[in-house]
C-alpha cells in the first residue's frame, strides 16, 4: 500500500483556513470541504535537509513497527540516532525519549536478542538522556529481575539510588523514592531466601548466625519501605511485603498501626485493597465484630460489588438493631445490582435472609421499609433478573436459585407473573423427591393343618388349656335326652 502524503496548501478566497490535498496513487486529487488537523509532522518553518531526513526515518521506522517488520525498523532505527545531533535542546531530548520507547519495544521483538544487547542499550540512553536517567535505570532494572538477575538489578537500583543531577526537583525526588521502594523489594526477596534457608536442626552457631544475618536484611529494607508508605500513593505490593515481615516477628500492634493509616491517611487516594488488609489483619487478630463492621462499611461505599460483601452482611444481620437490620437489606439489594452477583445463589438468600429476619424483629412497617428500598428498581429489576430466559437458565444452573429467586419475585413484584408462572410450570418438571421407604408387609401364611402336621397327642394338651365355651340351654336339653335314651336301653 502507497504511502500517503500531506502537503499543505493556502487558500485563496480565506487566509484563516487551510485545507489539505491527499494526493492518492492514481494522481486524482480531491479538496476536503472542512479544514483538517495540522499534520503531526507539519511545521511553518523550513524544513532543513537534516530534518527533512530525520522526520521521514521517523516515518519509516513507524510503518515497519505497524506492519510488524521489525528487522527493517531496527535498521531505521540505527539511522534515526542522528536526531539527537539536534542543536535544539528540547527538540533532542525529545528524540532521545522517542529512541529509548521505540527502542526498547523492537529490541523486545526482534528474535536473537542478548541480554548483552539490552544492557549496552540501556547504558546508551541513560548517558544520552540525563533527565531520564532514574526511569531508564527502573526500566532496567525490571527487565534484569524478570530474567532472574536479582543481585544485577540490585546493583542498578543502588547506583540509581545515589545518582543526582544538577537541582533535586519534585519530580526526581519522587522518582527517587520509587527507586528506593524497589530496591527494598529485592531486599525483600532476599530475606525470603534465607527464611527458607534457615534450619532449625541445624548447629546452634549456624542457627544463630542464620538469625543475626535475617534481621539485617529485615532492618535493611524495613527501613526504607516505613519512609515511602509515608508519602501519599498506591504502594500495595510494598506494603504486603512490609507486614509479611513484620508478621514473622510478631510486631501485630506495628501492623495495625501500619494498615490503619494507609487505609483511613485523607491524603492517600481512596484505595480499596486498603481496607482489604486491614481486615483481614483484624479477623486474623480476632478483632470485635464492631470494629471490622467499621472497615466493610467504608470498603462497602468503595466498591458495593466487592467479595466481602457477603461477610459484612453476615455481620449486620448477627446485630439486634434495627438500623443494622436496613443496612443489611441495602448490602444485599446492592450487590443483585451488579451482574457478578445475580446468579449467585448466597446473594440472593442473602436478601431472602434480611426480608425474613425484618418481619421477625416485629420491625414497624416492615413491607413499607422493603418498598422504600425496592422504589428505583421497579423499573429494571424485572428484566434484569426476571424473565423467562432467567427462569430456564436458573433451571440448567442451579434449581435451588431458581427456587429462592421466585420466592423473591412473588413477594417484591407479585404483578410481574411470567417468572412466577415459568417457575410454577417448571415445578412440574423437576425431579421429584423420592418417597419415603415403607415398611414391608408380613407374608401371607396360608392356615396350619394341625392334623397333618402335628401329633394330635402333643395337641392335646394344647386343646384342654384353651377356654371352653358355656353350653346354651338346648345343648343342656339334648344331652339330657339322650343319657335317658342310654339308660332306658340298657333296662331290660
Amino acid at each position: 500500500m502507497a504511502d500517503l502524503e500531506m502537503q499543505p496548501i493556502t487558500d485563496d478566497t480565506s487566509d484563516g483556513d487551510r485545507n489539505t490535498v491527499l494526493n492518492y496513487p492514481n494522481g486524482s486529487n480531491d479538496k476536503s470541504k472542512l479544514p483538517l488537523a495540522d499534520s503531526p509532522f507539519y511545521d511553518h518553518r523550513i524544513e532543513s535537509g537534516f530534518h527533512q531526513s530525520t522526520r521521514t526515518c521517523c516515518l519509516k521506522v513507524r510503518n515497519a513497527m505497524l506492519h510488524n517488520d521489525w528487522h527493517k525498523a531496527g535498521q531505521y532505527m540505527a539511522s534515526y540516532f542522528q536526531a539527537i545531533e539536534d542543536t535544539n535542546v528540547s527538540v533532542a531530548q525529545q528524540h532521545i525519549e522517542i529512541i529509548w520507547k521505540t527502542g526498547t519495544d523492537i529490541l523486545h521483538h526482534l528474535p536473537n536478542v542478548t541480554m548483552e544487547n539490552y544492557n549496552d542499550f540501556y547504558e546508551q540512553m541513560k548517558l544520552l538522556g540525563l533527565n531520564n536517567y532514574l526511569l531508564v535505570s527502573l526500566e532496567h532494572s525490571f527487565h534484569l529481575m524478570v530474567n532472574g538477575q536479582l543481585e544485577k538489578a540490585r546493583h542498578q537500583l543502588s547506583m540509581a539510588e545515589t545518582w543526582r543531577h544538577g537541582r533535586l526537583s519534585e519530580s526526581q525526588s519522587q522518582r527517587v523514592k520509587l527507586v528506593q521502594a524497589y530496591r527494598s523489594l529485592l531486599d525483600y526477596f532476599t530475606w525470603c531466601d534465607k527464611r527458607e534457608n534457615f534450619s532449625t536442626a541445624a548447629a546452634l552457631s549456624t542457627d544463630e548466625m542464620a538469625a543475626l544475618d535475617m534481621e539485617t536484611v529485615y532492618k535493611k529494607s524495613t527501613v526504607n519501605l516505613k519512609e515511602i508508605l509515608k508519602n501519599p500513593g498506591v504502594w500495595d505490593p510494598f506494603i504486603l511485603c512490609y507486614i509479611e515481615m513484620l508478621e514473622h516477628y510478631q510486631q501485630h500492634d506495628e501492623i495495625s498501626k501500619i494498615l490503619e493509616d494507609y487505609a483511613y491517611d485523607e491524603s492517600f487516594p481512596p484505595n480499596p485493597n486498603a481496607h482489604v488488609y486491614l481486615y483481614r489483619h483484624l479477623k486474623k487478630t480476632g478483632a470485635p465484630e464492631k470494629k471490622l463492621r467499621r472497615v466493610l462499611k467504608v470498603l462497602h461505599d468503595l466498591v458495593p460489588s466487592h467479595e466481602l460483601m457477603p461477610e459484612y452482611f453476615t455481620l449486620l444481620l448477627r446485630s439486634e438493631k434495627e438500623e443494622d437490620l436496613r443496612k443489611a437489606l441495602d448490602v444485599s439489594l446492592l450487590m443483585l445490582d451488579y451482574a457478578c452477583w445475580k446468579i449467585n445463589l448466597a446473594a440472593w438468600t442473602s436478601l431472602k435472609a434480611a426480608i425474613i429476619k425484618l418481619k421477625q424483629q416485629n420491625v414497624d412497617n416492615w413491607k413499607d421499609v422493603v418498598g422504600d428500598s425496592m422504589a428505583s428498581r421497579r423499573d429494571w429489576w424485572p428484566a434484569f433478573h426476571f424473565t423467562h430466559f432467567h427462569a430456564k437458565e436458573d433451571l440448567t444452573t442451579d434449581q435451588a436459585l431458581l427456587k429462592v429467586k421466585a420466592w423473591v419475585c412473588r413477594l417484591l413484584f407479585p404483578a410481574n407473573k411470567v417468572y412466577i408462572v415459568e417457575w410454577l410450570s417448571l415445578k412440574k418438571t423437576l425431579p421429584q423427591k423420592e418417597p419415603l421407604p415403607q415398611k414391608e408387609p408380613l407374608p401371607q401364611m396360608e392356615p396350619l393343618h394341625l392334623e397333618k402336621t402335628l401329633n394330635l397327642k402333643k395337641t392335646l394338651p394344647l386343646i384342654e388349656t384353651l377356654p371352653l365355651k358355656k353350653k346354651t340351654n338346648t345343648e343342656k336339653k339334648k344331652k339330657i335326652l339322650k343319657k335317658h335314651q342310654q339308660t332306658s336301653k340298657a333296662i331290660p
